[in-house]
C-alpha cells in the first residue's frame, strides 16, 4: 500500500495551474500501472473536517466529529499494488507524482481478509 499524507495549507500552496497539472500527472500514473496490472485501485480521501470517529463505550455507539489530528499531516490518499516484491513497490512509489512535492509512506499489507478473497 502506498500512502500520500496531505493537509490544507499544501493543498492551497498549489496555484490553479499547478493543481491541475498535478491531477493531470496522477492520473498518468494511474493510468500506467492500472495497464501493467500492479493497481489494483486509487483512492483519494475526502477532507480531515468531513471525517468521523466512532468509539463503542458499555456497547454504546458515540459518532463525533473528528478526527482531531495531533498533526498538521492527515491520510489524503491511498493506493493498493499487487507487485513481486519490496523494491518493485519502492520503484512504483517513486514514481509517485506527489512523491517530489511530500513523502510517501509504502507499507507491506500482510494478509486479505477471507471476505475479500471470494
Amino acid at each position: 500500500m502506498i500512502i500520500i499524507y496531505g493537509n490544507q495549507e499544501l493543498w492551497e500552496s498549489f496555484s490553479p495551474e499547478e493543481f491541475q497539472r498535478a491531477i493531470a500527472e496522477q492520473d498518468a500514473f494511474n493510468q500506467k500501472f492500472t495497464e501493467t496490472g500492479e493497481l489494483l485501485g486509487a483512492y483519494g480521501n475526502a477532507d480531515a473536517v468531513r471525517a468521523k470517529t466512532v468509539r463503542v463505550r458499555d456497547g454504546v455507539p458515540a459518532v463525533t466529529d473528528g478526527p482531531y489530528l495531533e498533526t498538521k499531516e492527515y491520510l489524503a490518499s491511498w493506493y493498493l499494488i499487487d507487485v513481486e516484491n519490496e523494491q518493485r513497490a519502492l520503484d512504483i512509489a517513486a514514481e509517485l507524482p506527489f512523491a517530489s512535492v511530500n513523502a510517501v509512506e509504502v507499507w507491506p499489507i500482510l494478509h486479505e481478509s477471507p471476505a475479500n478473497a471470494l
